[in-house]
């Protein structure tokens, strides 16, 4: 790909496989903010795409026009320095263990579903994220290029056999009646607000590399646009599979229903968007890193990794679950003042 049409499909791939996890490859987490709330998930769904594309485009402008460098740098700007300095621990503090937990789900695909060793999955998981962070930024581009084209091409794929069935439009438009129904006009905000306050670790700095505003607009549009799509494929086929909320992996329970043939398509997208969530993880913890000390790019990778690796042995659930609900907190907080702050330039590139 060249020109700044290619850039700006790169990053808005990179930026799909940002936000995308193995929560959104099972379907689990689609499931709990959107589906069971049936036709209003699918109408949160709509909106929270469009957050994507509007707010994901403006971080990542507002990296390149003030110049930062890391996500570190950009929450100092929104929060100010000192409270920005806390929001950054807490920050850190997810990202490695969001890393852990992926590090522990990619040793799960290797015993559950390949019938090898769990630490082989993870040390073959960290050896080729290795390989493909020494490239920097280009072996980012490079993995997202590949596995997100798949995954949206599978998630469409499930969609068409979905509308084959009888039932389709009746589940799709079906409004259950739940106790916490209300919780679906405000989903699409906090969704929208967990998600880009985590995938800013990779868009700053990658924002900051291309330092080029059409690029930077299309790429986020796009990407934005492909993740409305991708969560509404993945809705509209998880609408028709009754008890939804009672699967942990609701979306292999539809696969084997409508194509049980794809079973190993669908491993291998797991196995990739917690590829991609591994590299983005800790892509942008090596740049944070960056600002502190000043180690080699291969030397920071393997002190990240090697932490991961150890945190990844322990139960971190009851860590996770205490920590996700305060970051939660901080990106509605993160979005209102992204919302809040202007930017300037807005008709001219920066790159000149």
């Amino acid at each position: 790909m060249r020109g700044k049409w290619g850039q700006s499909l790169q990053l808005a791939f990179v930026y799909v496989g940002t936000v995308v996890g193995a929560g959104f490859a099972t379907g689990k987490e689609i499931v709990e903010f959107f589906t069971r709330f049936g036709f209003y998930g699918l109408l949160g769904i709509v909106l929270s795409g469009y957050l994507f594309m509007v707010f994901g485009t403006k971080l990542m402008e507002l990296a390149i026009e003030t110049k930062s460098k890391s996500y570190q740098e950009l929450n100092q700007v929104l929060f100010g320095k000192l409270f920005g300095s806390g929001i950054n621990i807490v920050m850190m503090m997810i990202l490695f263990g969001v890393n852990a937990v992926m590090l522990s789900g990619a040793g799960a695909v290797f015993e559950e579903q390949l019938g090898y060793p769990k630490m082989l999955g993870v040390f073959i998981t960290i050896f080729l994220a290795i390989l493909i962070l020494l490239i920097g930024s280009k072996g980012l581009f490079l993995v997202n290029t590949f596995v997100v084209p798949m995954m949206v091409i599978f998630s469409f794929v499930m969609l068409y056999l979905a509308i084959q069935l009888p039932q389709f439009t009746e589940m799709a438009l079906f409004v259950p009646v739940a106790e916490d129904g209300w919780k679906a006009f405000l989903t699409p905000f906090s969704y929208a607000a967990f998600n880009l306050s985590l995938a800013q670790a990779v868009l700053v700095p990658v924002a900051y590399e291309i330092d080029d505003r059409d690029v930077i607009r299309w790429g986020g549009r796009i990407g934005g646009l492909l993740l409305g799509l991708i969560l509404m494929s993945s809705h509209l086929t998880l609408s028709l599979l009754e008890n939804v909320t009672l699967y942990e992996i609701p979306m292999a329970v539809m696969m084997k229903q409508l194509a049980s043939g794809l079973y190993w398509i669908f491993i291998l997208i797991i196995y990739g968007e917690i590829f991609t969530s591994v590299i983005g993880n800790t892509f942008g913890l090596e740049r944070q890193l960056s600002e502190l000390v000043s180690w080699s790019s291969s030397m920071k990778i393997t002190v990240i990794f090697g932490a991961t690796y150890v945190v990844s042995l322990v139960d971190y659930s009851t860590l996770l679950s205490a920590l996700y609900p305060i970051f939660g907190y901080v990106g509605l907080l993160f979005l209102f003042l992204l919302w809040l702050r202007p930017l300037e330039g807005t008709n001219q590139n920066v790159k000149k």
